[in-house]
């Protein structure tokens, strides 16, 4: 009770500030204009708060048919090298050891390399794999089994070379702190088919965020309602999801219940749209009380299912996480978003590296993301499920070193200008290989795809136009690829 009457006490406050009086105030022509000003941080709430709905139900629908209803998008901070992985370059083997040409480096800006530095050649044996040929390395190969269910983009590039920049950009259309994030725009447009479970959850591995945090994940201007929530593997999958100590299920809903009441009056005051995102969060977070659980619970799962991923029930781990994601989608969460932390690979030391960290990395990963596609597919969930692998940037071809000292172990710097990422179901081409790198690997030659392109052609998989596909901020109609962005036509089936 004490809890309430603090929250009551502060709400009033709230309303006596300068900026709610200002808002509820007539003084003619100008506060019309103090009102449109007021109003610009985004649409003006209409009809009660009673009328106003679950933000989460009543979305827009897409703009055309989407191919793609749910994604799941597995990010691995920190940016595998493509060319121990993906990218197979035969002659960049002839040249290990011998100086990088000049051209890779006159006018470029690297994060760590100085001088001149050695070519490295490519650390995994490749091979083909599957009826379309696609090259992958021996440090993958569970995924060689699934090689005819991808689509690679092998001319990605970026403008970012830091980390946090680089996953700002790749996340949300921005280097920049302060815009949502893709998981955000997805489940803004077309909402949640599950009212018992956040439209966007993440899911994170490796000890550590993403370098940009949470912002990789937030709702920026959107309503927050939007932002993903982050679950865990391990205890509560949402923290305070449990009833406290003394405290019964019908006394929690009796007491969101009287704190709903005052947010509902206060927003027939204020007419504040946040207003209704705590509304529904409160009333989200009592119904996840209960679906939260069930979901996350691995327990019932088949032994072969458990065997497939190599996971263990109460063991959090990056293999746990593909297996939850697959039970969020087939549970209809719209967006599940998984990070894995862990992935440089300057060569400063055992673990960051391209030989045995890298492989390492792949060892615990491959597997799980190879039984991800195959139980998709199985379920038959697949076809509608795009399924992103990817990370902020790649490497380079040449060794790093650091004020002309080659690292103790074989590492690559960071690389803007050609990486790979790949895709799989929810609309896209099986067993296609898209874009090509030079001979080096070093400049995409032939079918680039920018961050921005990438993100639009997820849009336009989800059935919508990126370019129209906005939200009013700040006097002007915001999107995720911003100005720029084309949809990649050639890799959708």
């Amino acid at each position: 009770m004490e809890k309430l009457l603090r929250e009551l006490q502060h709400a009033d406050v709230l309303r006596q500030t300068r900026r709610h009086f200002l808002q509820s105030a007539g003084f003619g022509l100008g506060t019309l204009g103090l009102g449109s000003l007021l109003g610009s941080c985004g649409p003006s709430a209409a009809g009660d708060a009673a009328g106003a709905g679950d933000p989460l139900a009543s979305a827009g629908i897409p703009q055309f048919a989407p191919k793609a209803k749910r994604v799941i998008y597995i990010h691995m901070a920190g940016a595998p090298s493509q060319l121990e992985l993906f990218d197979y370059k035969p002659e960049l083997e002839k040249y290990h050891g011998k100086d990088c040409p000049a051209e890779f480096l006159e006018g470029k800006k690297f994060a760590f390399i100085q001088g001149v530095p050695k070519m490295l050649g490519p650390q995994g044996k490749f091979a083909r794999y599957g009826q379309s040929g696609a090259w992958l390395s021996d440090y993958l190969p569970h995924l060689q089994t699934v090689a005819d269910e991808i689509t690679f983009l092998k001319a990605m590039h970026t403008d970012q070379f830091n980390h946090a920049p680089a996953q700002l950009l790749l996340h949300t259309g921005s280097a920049r702190l302060g815009r949502p994030s893709l998981g955000a725009w997805a489940v803004y447009g077309l909402g949640s088919e599950n009212r018992n479970l956040p439209g966007f959850i993440v899911l994170a591995s490796g000890g550590r965020q993403p370098d940009a945090g949470k912002s990789v994940y937030g709702a920026g201007f959107l309503p927050s309602v939007y932002q993903g929530v982050q679950c865990r593997t391990g205890g509560d999958p949402v923290l305070y999801v449990t009833d406290p100590k003394g405290m019964n299920r019908n006394i929690r809903k009796q007491t969101i219940e009287a704190i709903n009441e005052i947010n509902r009056q206060t927003y027939e005051e204020v007419r504040d749209p946040e207003i209704l995102t705590r509304i529904s969060q409160y009333e989200m977070a009592f119904r996840m009380q209960m679906s939260v659980p069930e979901v996350m619970d691995v327990s019932k799962e088949p032994q072969f299912i458990l065997d497939m991923y190599g996971v263990k029930p109460g063991e959090g781990s990056f293999g746990m996480n593909c297996l939850l994601a697959r039970k969020l989608v087939e549970n209809d969460v719209r967006f599940v978003q998984l990070f894995d932390w862990g992935w440089d690979g300057h060569g400063t030391n055992a673990t960051d590296n391209v030989e045995g960290g890298l492989r390492s990395k792949c060892e615990i990963s491959d597997r799980p993301i190879a039984a991800l596609i195959k139980d998709l597919k199985m379920r038959g969930l697949l076809e509608e499920t795009l399924v992103v692998f990817g990370a902020e940037f790649g490497r380079t071809p040449m060794q790093e070193n650091r004020n002309g000292v080659v690292m103790p172990y074989m590492g690559r710097d960071h690389h803007l200008e050609a990486y790979t990422m790949w895709m799989a179901g929810g609309g896209v081409k099986q067993g296609h290989s898209h874009g090509e790198t030079d001979e080096l690997g070093y400049y995409g030659v032939k079918d680039r795809v920018h961050v921005h392109d990438l993100q639009a052609t997820i849009l336009h998989l989800m059935g919508f136009d990126h370019e129209k596909f906005t939200y009013p901020f700040q006097g002007r109609n915001f999107r995720l690829t911003d100005t720029e962005g084309k949809v990649v036509k050639q890799v959708i089936a």
